[in-house]
């Protein structure tokens, strides 16, 4: 076999760097502004420890993936190959934050601890180390988890999260900036949707953030806040295994059990389809040991401090496109790793507000809410929807309890019955909230088994349900003074009507004939 030893650095490799380093750039920008202003992080703790750990986890993967591009190219006798891209998972970003920390925030809050932002930075790296051990152990198991699942399931209930705790929080924020969120949204669908480039090869995700930063300015968004001190200085990655043990005896793994697994297998699964596209696209990369790395990224950033997983990117074929080879991977690393250890990202938060790059958020969202739709069959449409809701349900119950605290009304079960009065059933968005993402995959999958006539399977997946609310790990809550909580108790009303959803399907065949033209009747 011809072996050809593919170039390092190629021209194409300085404008994939462009965009991969723009989207994990907006990434760090979340974690910076998700971490200071909702968890309540100090300096010390996001730039001294968080940041360099996800400064090790983009540095260990982009590297591994530039060396793995240019060994499958020697193999192949080619030198044409673009290695996988890698970063940080932005809706991992927003489950960690939304559904592990914050709500460990409040609860430490409410039990009056002293440091209630250490509580959820513990909590954080819990649910980073868990999304890790299933990344590593879902390599070994990736095909069977998603032969096991329909496509809609997983999909849908991704989008659910996408379009509830990504697409609506920054469509608001998009609407409360109007000038600097609706002109770089324009670039954005110009570039992304309308397939068009910019002259000179501009990528469209850094016009965005460069016209974004300039209107904050001209309209007094930015900067924001204080320009950060003088002598930020260098921050050497530190292991925090002492503090990763502590958290491990917490109560955390358990609580957030079921946030952890279902975004856990999520990685897996959407790390393992981003391969497919890389094969579609003519890049050939062996699934284990690219699915290994993705595991080793995120299981080095709990251990170095970051609560942030990472994962196989969406986009090589794009990449690929622009000419991007092995390159643009290890300079994205390099930057990202500069980035995060110097103190700089500090100096960019105070420069670049969040709104600068908010619609490529905005079209991440976007985008992966529409996946579920275009990636699976037709029929199986009402079954996305389905699994859409529970997620953008819970976003809804978040955004409900957000108010309540905003005008300081205690969280006690008083409240439900003003709601109910106004025809508002938030017990019901509180129960549903709880194990949500286990709730979207199931009802969908039972949904799909169902559109195929498969009943017996639509009763299995009811019976999953009908197990994991005895559990306590679906629609189980408590209260607390700030927040509703997951408590671990058997929800039995839930239990049982899930089990009665499955003895309806297992008599379906005998109490049902076929009705072709779908009228019900």
């Amino acid at each position: 076999m011809l072996h050809t030893a593919m170039r390092w650095f190629v021209r194409g490799d300085i404008d994939g760097f462009f965009g991969l380093a723009v989207d994990n750039l907006v990434q760090l920008l979340l974690i910076d502004a998700l971490c200071r202003f909702v968890l309540g992080f100090p300096d010390a703790l996001l730039y001294g420890q968080v940041l360099p750990g996800a400064a090790v986890s983009l540095l260990v993967g982009n590297l591994y993936y530039a060396w793995q591009a240019r060994e499958v190219a020697r193999r192949l006798g080619r030198d044409d190959l673009c290695a996988l891209p890698y970063g940080i998972n932005t809706v991992s970003v927003f489950a960690h934050v939304f559904l592990v920390m914050l709500p460990a925030k409040l609860a430490a809050e409410a039990a009056g601890a002293a440091d209630p932002a250490r509580v959820a930075w513990l909590a954080g790296l819990v649910a980073c180390l868990g999304s890790g051990l299933i990344e590593l152990a879902g390599s070994f198991v990736a095909e069977r988890v998603r032969r096991a699942t329909p496509r809609a399931a997983l999909l849908s209930t991704l989008a659910g999260v996408a379009l509830g705790f990504i697409s609506l929080g920054f469509l608001f924020r998009s609407f409360a900036r109007p000038v600097v969120g609706l002109t770089t949204l324009a670039v954005l669908l110009l570039v992304y949707f309308g397939r068009v480039k910019f002259r000179g090869n501009l990528p469209g995700g850094l016009v965005a953030v460069a016209l974004g930063t300039l209107l904050a300015w001209l309209t007094g968004i930015a900067p924001v806040g204080q320009m950060p001190a003088g002598g930020q200085g260098l921050h050497v990655p530190v292991p925090v295994l002492g503090d990763l043990i502590e958290a491990l005896r917490g109560p955390y793994l358990w609580t957030y059990l079921s946030v952890i697994v279902p975004m856990g297998i999520f990685n897996v699964v959407g790390s393992l389809q981003n391969i497919e596209a890389a094969e579609a696209a003519g890049d050939p990369y062996p699934t284990r040991p690219s699915l290994v790395v993705n595991g080793v990224g995120s299981v080095a950033a709990a251990a170095f401090g970051s609560c942030f997983p990472t994962t196989i990117y969406i986009g090589h074929p794009g990449w690929k496109a622009m000419g991007a080879r092995a390159g643009y991977s290890i300079l994205n690393g390099v930057f990202m790793t500069a980035v995060c250890l110097t103190g700089t990202l500090a100096y960019i938060a105070w420069a670049v507000p969040i709104e600068a790059g908010m619609a490529i958020v905005l079209w991440i969202g976007v985008v992966i809410s529409a996946q579920a739709f275009q990636a699976t069959p037709r029929e199986h449409a009402p079954a996305v929807v389905i699994g859409m809701l529970p997620g953008v349900a819970a976003w809804g119950a978040l955004m409900a309890k957000a108010g309540l605290r905003a005008g300081g009304a205690p969280m006690s079960d008083k409240l439900v019955p003003a709601f109910q009065s106004a025809d508002v059933w938030i017990d019901g968005a509180f129960a549903l909230e709880q194990g949500f993402i286990f709730t979207a995959m199931i009802l969908s999958a039972a949904t799909v088994a169902v559109i195929e006539r498969r009943f017996r399977v639509a009763a299995a997946w009811c019976v999953a349900a009908a197990g994991l609310s005895t559990l306590g790990l679906m629609h189980s809550y408590r209260w607390t003074p700030a927040d509703t909580v997951l408590s671990l108790a058997p929800a039995w009303p839930w239990a049982i009507g899930y089990a009665a959803m499955a003895g309806i399907f297992v008599v379906a065949p005998w109490l049902t004939t076929r009705d072709e033209a779908g009228t019900g009747h």
